[in-house]
């Protein structure tokens, strides 16, 4: 008899999470953008990837981005059928793997660009710094869906302490690969606090505390030398873009914080457009030239003249590449379209009754829009020169992974979530989900005095 009533007991729930997913909700809005920024990766990513064609092997390139693109894409057909609990149950373990890939990359992984930054497993080359910035949005995601102060738009003190130092902490991991990844994952983490619910007295504390803290790293890392001189193959590298031994040493000693003070001091250099194209400015020049050239129709698909001179015309200066074939509008229009992507989860995070969906669906929307935005920022001259990729556009398999798991989170979150109107499917929906994280959505609260 006992046995029985458990066993219903426990099928209960199995069959709540049923019925609030036969509630299909196809979000058309991400869909839409998702099927449009690979109509326009598919094109351009031809066209980029020129410097990497060999004469017997014409659509390698273009093929092994589509295999990508084609798992990315079986990675959120299979989330958007799981319910987001089950996808908020993983989220520590995937946190977790991703702290110890970085970690062990610190230590024992390949090097690019003078810093370690890959892990090779034969053909296979991943970069744990892609999925540690989605990690980033999903633990902060976790730790505010745990927190929420009753009835007023506010979290915990412990809350808060959690966010602030998960935050420095993925961070402070991230600056050795780059200082754009630490300032985009700050600014995803910050933008979440704010729309999860923070206060605004403990996020003007949580500003000073990075103002402090992040100031002093910054500049420790600009001022610390590295024994650790440069590898044969960046010796390689450095006699065939003409540098010298000397140069690339002094360039090593002073580890990533002599690339950052070049990088900042010529970028807010008034006069730098009339420098001569050099080994050192010459990605942002020919990125100028390039986008120069498309104007505002384009130069046409496939009528690059700056694909073959470009630097990672493939990867991290892609967007020149669209601007020049394809022109200043669709370049606004593509912009636009990661943006109406961010507007979109802002809508859907307005209609969920519970926090956590909502964080959810936002903290993955950042992660995309805000990198898209870095990368344009940097193509345009905006922001100084970095490394970042243009989700789904850019070469680069991990990139590809970690966006389409990110998508395939937000088509769950809007698929199963029930709305705020919708009463039966809200009462569901606490039935099913763990008690820890059964809060009300604060953007739905009425904010009151911090």
């Amino acid at each position: 008899m006992d046995n029985t009533a458990t066993a219903t007991a426990t099928a209960a729930p199995i069959e709540d999470v049923k019925k609030l997913t036969s509630k299909v909700r196809t979000d058309h809005h991400i869909w839409g953008t998702y099927i449009f920024i690979i109509i326009v990766s598919v094109i351009e990513l031809f066209s980029a990837s020129i410097q990497e064609i060999k004469a017997d092997d014409i659509y390698g390139p273009i093929m092994r981005h589509v295999v990508f693109i084609g798992v990315g894409l079986l990675i959120m057909l299979i989330l958007q059928k799981i319910h987001f609990k089950y996808i908020y149950g993983a989220i520590p373990v995937f946190v977790v793997v991703s702290v110890l890939l970085m970690a062990y990359v610190t230590v024992g992984g390949t090097k690019i660009n003078g810093v370690r930054r890959a892990l090779e497993f034969g053909p296979i080359t991943i970069l744990p710094a892609e999925f540690l910035k989605l990690s980033a949005a999903l633990g902060v995601a976790w730790i505010l869906s745990r927190c929420q102060m009753p009835d007023r738009r506010d979290v915990t003190t412990k809350g808060f302490v959690c966010c602030l130092i998960f935050i420095g902490a993925c961070c402070g991991i991230l600056v050795t690969q780059g200082l754009t990844n630490a300032l985009l994952v700050g600014s995803i983490g910050f933008s979440m606090m704010l729309v999860g619910g923070i206060g605004w007295k403990k996020f003007g504390i949580a500003v000073l505390v990075v103002a402090a803290v992040g100031g002093g790293l910054v500049g420790f890392m600009m001022t610390h030398k590295s024994d650790e001189g440069p590898t044969p193959r960046e010796l390689q590298i450095a006699a065939l873009n003409h540098e010298t031994t000397e140069e690339l040493q002094q360039s090593q000693g002073l580890a990533r914080g002599a690339t950052w003070n070049s990088r900042i001091s010529r970028h807010f250099r008034s006069d730098k457009h009339l420098d001569k194209i050099t080994d050192e400015n010459k990605q942002e020049q020919i990125s100028f030239i390039a986008q120069a050239h498309g104007g505002l129709f384009g130069a046409g698909i496939g009528n690059s003249r700056e694909n073959a001179r470009l630097p990672l015309a493939f990867s991290d200066y892609i967007f020149a590449i669209v601007i020049e074939e394809l022109g200043l509008f669709v370049g606004l229009f593509l912009m636009l379209s990661y943006l109406w992507l961010l507007g979109r989860s802002a809508r859907l995070m307005m209609c969920f009754k519970q926090t956590m969906p909502g964080i959810l669906v936002i903290g993955c929307a950042f992660v995309i829009v805000f990198q898209a935005l870095f990368h344009m920022g940097i193509v345009s001259g905006f922001f100084p020169v970095s490394g970042q990729p243009l989700p789904l556009i850019s070469k680069g398999g991990t990139s590809v992974i970690a966006t389409s798991i990110a998508f395939g989170i937000m088509l769950s979150v809007s698929r199963h979530a029930a709305r705020f109107n919708d009463s039966a499917a809200v009462r569901q929906e606490l039935e099913i989900l763990p008690e820890s994280v059964q809060s009300a959505n604060p953007v739905l609260l009425k904010r009151e005095n911090d």
